[in-house]
Parts: C-alpha cells; structure tokens; sequence
C-alpha cells in the first residue's frame, strides 16, 4: 500500500497575512497533516526554484498536493478544501474564471507587505506542531 504524502503549502514567513493564514489554518484545517515550508528556509527556497518561483521575491505561495503544485488562487481553493469554518467561503470562487481569479490574487500579493505588514523574522512554531514545519525524509 503506498501512502499518499501530506500536502505542503510553501508560504512566505515574513509576510503578516502569510503567517496568519498558518495560523488559521492550524486552528481550523480538518485532518491536521498539512506542512509548512516558510520560503526563506533552505528546504523552501530550494521548492519556489523547483516550481520557478523566485525565494527573494515570492509573487506565489505554493500548495503542492497529489504531486500538483498549485499556485495563485489554484493554491488558495486547494487550501481552503482541507479547512473548516468561514474560509471554506472562498470555495465560492470557483465560479469566477481562473484569470479573474489569479487577477486579484495577484493584487492582494503584490500589496501584502503594504497592506497588511512585514516581521523580520518568521514565526517559531510551537512545539506541539514544530514537526510540520519541515519536510519529511525521503525514503
């Protein structure tokens, strides 16, 4: 039997809404076994290169479930499936075209720091979840 890997959201650490958006997600996501890569660690630099996303300059998170890496707004609803309470709302967008979609995410990304602020540093993870916060070994 082969086990299907966990899914991996590549965030970026720094960024308020990012670092907020885990911690929601920690809270609310429905079977817990998602991980965490901040872009700025070694692991989630070398995955934004693998998937061309330039670590020093992120326009994307990443949601890689499946073998899939979905991104932009593809990422977000793919999230939001795996969470519970009122974000599953943005599920609704799967109404709107991808590019409308991929328009205003592009937006809120572009704007991030500006709108909803920057730390220095990323967040230590508790120790009760610091283990999905790295990737698993490879076999």
């Amino acid at each position: 039997m082969t086990s299907i890997p966990a899914p991996i959201w590549l965030y970026d650490g720094v960024c308020v809404l990012c670092s907020g958006g885990v911690r929601y997600t920690l809270r609310h996501e429905r079977d817990h076994d998602i991980r965490f890569v901040a872009i700025q660690s070694q692991e989630g630099r070398a995955l934004a290169q693998a998937h061309g996303i330039d670590p020093d300059e992120p326009d994307s998170f990443l949601f890689i479930e499946g073998g899939l890496a979905l991104a932009k707004s593809e990422g977000v609803l793919a999230l939001a499936r795996h969470l519970n309470g009122p974000v599953r709302l943005l599920l609704l967008g799967r109404a709107l075209p991808k590019r409308w979609r991929d328009w205003l995410y592009d937006r809120v990304a572009r704007n991030r720091y500006r709108l909803f602020g920057q730390k220095t540093s990323c967040d230590m993870p508790d120790p009760a979840t610091r283990h999905r916060f790295t990737l698993p070994d490879s076999p």
